[in-house]
């Protein structure tokens, strides 16, 4: 296995740079890597959107041509929390090889213990039958504010350290809510995004679609906040992923912009469900379902 070998280029901008260094696992062996550097977090666990990517990579690596054969679904659940101190290591399993899909199990640990786990499925490219839902009517991405100026703005560490270390610049439809509620409690959102930087030259299409991975599950479980009137400032909030899968059914490309539609259907017993659908150039691109834990002394 160890010939196959995705590529991820460099960067030279930051924070885009740090990303792709992070995706860059070290080869230890047959099915065996190592991811050496976490990316920063103010709460010292490791971003979940950073193993999703990861583990998307080390299975890449075991797959004849990657770009003919793009991954198109993941099912993961997070197990664990994760250092952001310590280096993750990446078992993959071969399961099938098949002459149009190949699967693929993948483990995260951190000192032998498993904190993320994943089936990973690969297709080769092939025609087939051709539909999809069509993208909702909102406003375009130019006009509305940008959470790279708003981070620049804020003089708080929370925001000094999303300026300086967050990959996307993301803009709300309805409204951001790291600083304060939504102007109306509604369980569906929409957020445009994209990488602030370019991707370099060289990029594969499970590259990409490992960064679409990477940026959603920044805000998957913002629909839930925003059913229950609440913002990432809410007093007492605790939220973290449970569970995640992604069915990616078209390229996409994480530098130009991409609409996340996002709606949250459930929230009980301190948990939350969110779906969503992503769209590019009014395609439909990729759909995501992601179970969160999420608390509030405020969340009834």
């Amino acid at each position: 296995m160890m010939d196959k070998k995705i590529y991820v280029p460099a960067s030279t901008t930051e924070p885009l740079a740090s990303l792709l260094n992070t995706l860059r696992l070290e080869r230890l062996g047959d099915g065996h890597y190592r991811g050496n550097d976490n990316l920063p977090q103010l709460s010292k666990r490791v971003y979940g959107g950073q193993v999703l990517a990861q583990a998307v990579v080390a299975a890449a690596d075991t797959i004849d041509n990657c770009d003919e054969r793009p991954i198109h679904s993941k099912t993961a659940a997070f197990l664990a929390p994760g250092d952001v101190d310590k280096p993750i290591d990446f078992e993959v399993e071969v399961i099938n090889d098949g002459r149009s899909f190949a699967t693929r199990l993948v483990h995260a640990r951190q000192e032998g213990r498993i904190i993320f786990t994943a089936r990973d499925s690969f297709q080769l490219r092939q025609p087939g039958f051709d539909h999809a839902d069509a993208a909702p009517d909102t406003p375009g991405p130019d006009n509305l504010p940008s959470s790279v100026d708003l981070f620049a703005s804020v003089d708080h560490p929370a925001a000094r350290f999303m300026s300086s270390t967050n990959a996307l610049d993301m803009r709300h439809v309805e409204g951001q809510i790291y600083l304060r509620p939504p102007a109306e409690a509604r369980p569906t959102t929409h957020i445009w995004f994209k990488t602030r930087s370019p991707m370099p030259e060289g990029v594969c299409q499970t590259l990409s679609r490992a960064v679409l991975a990477y940026a959603a599950d920044q805000f998957m479980l913002e629909p839930i906040l925003h059913a229950h009137g609440l913002s990432w400032m809410s007093p007492g909030l605790s939220a973290a992923t449970l569970d995640h899968t992604t069915w990616w059914h078209r390229d996409v490309d994480p530098s130009s912009w991409i609409l996340a539609e996002l709606h949250s259907p459930s929230a009980q017993g301190g948990r939350g469900l969110t779906l969503a659908k992503f769209f590019q150039d009014g395609r439909l691109v990729a759909t995501m379902a992601q179970e969160g834990m999420v608390r509030s002394p405020e969340m009834k």
